[in-house]
């Protein structure tokens, strides 16, 4: 069952068309890769989906029209963005950050309990809670946006790049942590990712974007073998 929809959805800046059409659903509980090229609109399709930039075609989530919805609208839905570029509020410590997560909900007993659970994914957080967020290194950072995102107990967690500029060993275990929250979670997640080859292991589904269109999706499996995918995004 869809959780997440999109119905030819077509977004533009100015008089620079970003989305042609693009259709695509993301199962509840699933994990679902937008691959794609820089320019491709990727970003720009997780922006519509967050209302940060206005659309034309349907977008529809858990089973409500949220079509043009203002961002902090979509946000009480449920609805977790970690844009590109991490998002952390730099001159806030670590809890701060975590607590800002969570600053539309009024439950302080379910808030203790996310901080608790956000902390068994990351421990180092624990010892950090009090470090200003700036200090902290890229990894640390990305890791630090998730959990906040976390915090707000969304029913779907939009992934924008998670890997951008971090070291192989760092990528691999926050994809560890993303696929181990979705597993015990069954948190729904929509990650866009250049990282092809590793998007796909963690995916159940994927689509393939070029020119804000649409060329290919499927089981991810089936797009690893497709010869296309693996020439223009895996490299082999």
């Amino acid at each position: 069952m869809a959780l997440l929809e999109l119905a030819d959805v077509e977004a533009s800046y100015g008089p620079i068309k970003a989305l042609h059409g693009v259709s695509a659903y993301v199962d509840k509980g699933s994990i679902v890769a937008l691959l794609g090229a820089n320019g491709a609109g990727k970003t720009t399709t997780l922006r519509a989906i967050s209302g940060a930039v206005k659309t034309t075609g349907r977008i529809t989530f858990d089973g409500r029209d949220i079509t043009n919805n203002r961002p902090a609208e979509v946000t009480r839905l449920g609805i977790g963005h970690v844009p590109e570029g991490r998002g952390t509020l730099a001159q806030l410590t670590v809890s701060e950050n975590l607590r800002m997560g969570a600053y539309i909900r009024s439950d302080r007993n379910g808030v203790k309990q996310d901080l608790d659970r956000v902390m068994g994914y990351f421990p180092w957080i624990k010892d950090r809670r009090n470090q200003v967020a700036a200090l902290l290194s890229g990894g640390e950072q990305q890791m630090l946006a998730i959990a906040r995102a976390l915090m707000l107990r969304p029913k779907v967690l939009l992934l924008d790049e998670p890997s951008l500029g971090l070291a192989p060993i760092v990528v691999r275990e926050i994809f560890r942590i993303v696929e181990a929250i979705n597993r015990e979670q069954n948190l729904t997640v929509f990650i866009v990712e250049q990282n092809a080859s590793l998007a796909l292991q963690v995916a159940q589904r994927a689509y393939v974007m070029e020119v804000g269109r649409i060329v290919l999706e499927g089981p991810s499996e089936q797009l690893a073998r497709d010869e296309s995918v693996r020439k223009s995004y895996l490299g082999y």
